[in-house]
């Protein structure tokens, strides 16, 4: 899997026809080691790909998407439980009974 970005094909490439046709060898050799530094310094980065970020993006959408629906869902629970008229008596649990002497 090659994970170097695109841009920095274009880099290796301009690098390398910069340099003296009689350094080939130097040349690859040069390539190599800077591809590597550069791949392990992404890896160490901990960077995703664009793919991952969209996937997560989508996620994360409707997920929000889930929770307004939830939140509409308990503030209509609450409405329906909790009459705005209703008084603190009438909120009391109805299992208990006043104490008559």
């Amino acid at each position: 899997m090659n994970t170097t970005p695109p841009n920095f094909e274009t880099f290796f490439k301009q690098f390398s026809d910069a340099l003296p046709k009689g350094m080939t060898d130097l040349q690859k050799d040069m390539e190599k080691n800077m591809r590597a530094a550069m791949e392990s310094t992404f890896r160490r980065m901990n960077l995703v790909t664009r793919e991952e970020f969209d996937i997560q993006m989508d996620v994360l959408a409707r997920t929000r998407a889930k929770i307004d629906i939830l939140e509409q869902q308990v503030a209509a629970l609450e409405a329906k439980l909790s009459p705005a008229d209703s008084s603190p008596a009438q909120l009391t649990d109805s299992t208990e009974t006043p104490n008559t002497p």
